[in-house]
């Protein structure tokens, strides 16, 4: 499931949008969740030998609008601690950062021991957005591309675990999620004016992602491309490979946790509820109050842990 399989794209008349000599496996729901279970349990080993170690390792997310980056994300930090694994999503530089030296406002997110950080975008802005837009000088962006592999070899020399993803999609891929970001008023907040100029550069985001590469993909910092036209071909893809990569084992936990049982009442009593100001409980005007409602689903919520009928009023 994790190989890719090229295939040759003959049609060079509007080019070759980026994933499309890509094998595209459709996922069933069953199999997606299956594995993506066993991987977010590999994902809990690894936190465990960071944590245990003092690793750090620094996960890059690079790529086109729309290709998956943020989703891939929220299913690897899904079951890991913030303590340990955390995501740096930078804005626009503020006026006393674009005075600074271009790397440093990232130094300042750069894990400690023991610790994950993921960059949702990163230095490689620069290389891209900034190039595209015109937002950094030439000189400015000849300077990145001489200055990012010596910083990031340095990074790698002291001891950190870089890993770089670049999420491709292709251009009519792009642009349905764009159109579904569109019509749903949950996600509207994705599409900014930034994606709609990726549409429309689409060719000069691609130069500026080759010229990137051929500075960028060193032997110490290796690009690693994911295929994203099928987002959960791209999760299970992304995430088998950074497990792969880096050298973690499965440590065993501290001691075993065993559940103290609840001691003996003292004769505490709790105060009326009257006297404590309880937010609205909007939740039971939903249920329908004429009988009706479905047994079987009144039956799994009683099912579900915490959910216990109790006399508690502060259950």
């Amino acid at each position: 499931m994790y190989n890719y399989l090229t295939t040759q794209n003959t049609d060079t008349s509007k080019g070759i949008s980026e994933g499309t000599s890509m094998r595209i496996t459709k996922i069933p729901n069953k199999v997606y969740e299956a594995e993506l279970y066993l991987l977010q349990a590999e994902l809990g080993k690894l936190q465990r030998w960071v944590k245990a170690t003092g690793a750090r390792v620094v996960i890059i997310f690079e790529g086109r609008d729309a290709a998956g980056k943020g989703g891939t994300i929220k299913r690897i930090t899904e079951y890991i601690s913030p303590r340990v694994a955390r995501i740096v999503a930078l804005p626009t530089p503020t006026e006393r950062e674009q005075t600074q030296w271009y790397f440093q406002r990232y130094i300042a997110h750069l894990p400690a021991a023991g610790e994950i950080v993921l960059f949702d975008r990163s230095w490689y802005n620069r290389a891209g957005v900034e190039k595209v837009m015109e937002f950094a000088s030439p000189e400015e962006i000849k300077r990145f591309m001489r200055q990012c592999p010596l910083f990031e070899q340095m990074l790698v020399e002291d001891g950190i675990h870089l890993r770089k993803y670049w999420f491709s999609v292709s251009d009519k891929v792009q642009w349905k999620r764009f159109k579904a970001r569109l019509d749903d008023p949950l996600r509207q907040w994705k599409l900014s004016p930034m994606d709609l100029e990726s549409i429309t550069r689409w060719e000069d985001y691609s130069r500026a992602k080759d010229e990137m590469m051929v500075h960028t993909d060193t032997a110490y910092a290796p690009w690693h491309h994911v295929a994203s036209d099928s987002k959960k071909q791209a999760r299970l893809n992304m995430i088998k490979h950074l497990l792969d990569s880096l050298p973690y084992e499965d440590l065993p936990e501290p001691a075993e946790i065993i559940l103290p049982k609840p001691p003996p009442s003292t004769g505490y009593r709790r105060p009326s509820v009257a006297i404590s100001k309880y937010v609205p409980d909007y939740a039971s005007t939903l249920v329908d109050h004429s009988g009706t409602a479905d047994k079987k689903e009144d039956k799994k919520e009683r099912d579900e842990p915490g959910d216990e009928a109790s006399t508690d009023p502060d259950n």
